[in-house]
């Protein structure tokens, strides 16, 4: 008998529970970035750093998200946050943060960059809001064995995953510890939002540091490694790429502003 429906006698039509149809209705009520608050809160509460929920906890994040507009969270594209003249300077909104994960917006001019970075032990969703915006993403390679940083001046080689252009409405974009992209760069091809959750957050305590990297061509990669390549994957060269650790990118800017969209009501 499927959940919350009670058959009547003889098989007739079945007739939800009086407690379904309340959730039901609270369900309603509930707005698009409360209900992405809860289900965070469910889906995260037993997860540890580099444990990626089970598929369908995944799907139940994204269902809503990919449901997800700027309306919902209270913004506009003729907000001054998003003027072209504010690039490259990026705005933050902070919806929440705790041990288990993290929801924020980064409200992004045109022709802005955040640059190439990871997301170590984390599962990441991103929703983009409204806008157009290029990602570049790669995951680390196991093809070859990567060389010392002492032999490449701390150069380790990446496989391209991602090098598109996204224009909203569009499907959530989710990375994981170890796929999917788990370093990206976005860069806003016109003003865009872009809704983060990130599970667990970033933790400099806890070893989840937030590290850039510059990226450099594949013809970069040393020639007594290339040939460990295999035939086919020499053909694919093109989608190896060098990526190496930096600091702080000189001329990036984030700034933090107040939410303003619906309420979260944390329980």
């Amino acid at each position: 008998m499927q959940m919350g429906v009670q058959q009547k006698g003889g098989g007739g039509r079945g007739e939800m529970s009086d407690e379904s149809k309340k959730s039901k209705k609270r369900q309603k009520r509930l707005s698009r970035v409360q209900r992405l608050y809860d289900c965070c809160k469910e889906v995260f509460a037993d997860c540890e750093p580099g444990i990626v929920p089970s598929p369908d906890k995944i799907e139940k994040i994204a269902a809503i998200l990919d449901g997800m507009s700027e309306a919902d969270v209270g913004l506009s594209p003729n907000m001054p946050i998003f003027s072209r003249e504010r690039a490259p300077v990026i705005t933050y909104l902070h919806l929440h943060e705790c041990d288990k994960f993290s929801i924020g917006i980064f409200c992004m001019p045109p022709t802005s960059v955040i640059p190439l970075h990871n997301h170590p032990g984390m599962t990441v969703f991103s929703k983009l809001l409204f806008g157009t915006m290029h990602i570049k993403a790669y995951d680390w390679s196991n093809e070859v064995d990567n060389v010392n940083a002492s032999e490449c001046d701390g150069l380790r080689l990446a496989k391209l995953k991602v090098n598109s252009e996204f224009t909203a409405p569009c499907r959530t974009s989710i990375l994981y510890p170890a796929d999917g992209g788990n370093m990206h760069c976005f860069t806003a091809t016109t003003a865009c939002a872009v809704l983060d959750v990130l599970g667990p957050p970033y933790s400099d305590p806890d070893g989840r540091h937030c590290q850039y990297y510059y990226d450099f061509p594949f013809s970069k990669f040393p020639e007594t490694r290339v040939e460990e390549l295999s035939e086919v994957e020499a053909k694919e060269r093109e989608g190896y790429t060098w990526l190496k650790e930096r600091g702080n990118p000189e001329g990036f800017s984030v700034v933090g502003a107040s939410y303003n969209g619906p309420r979260i009501t944390k329980r």
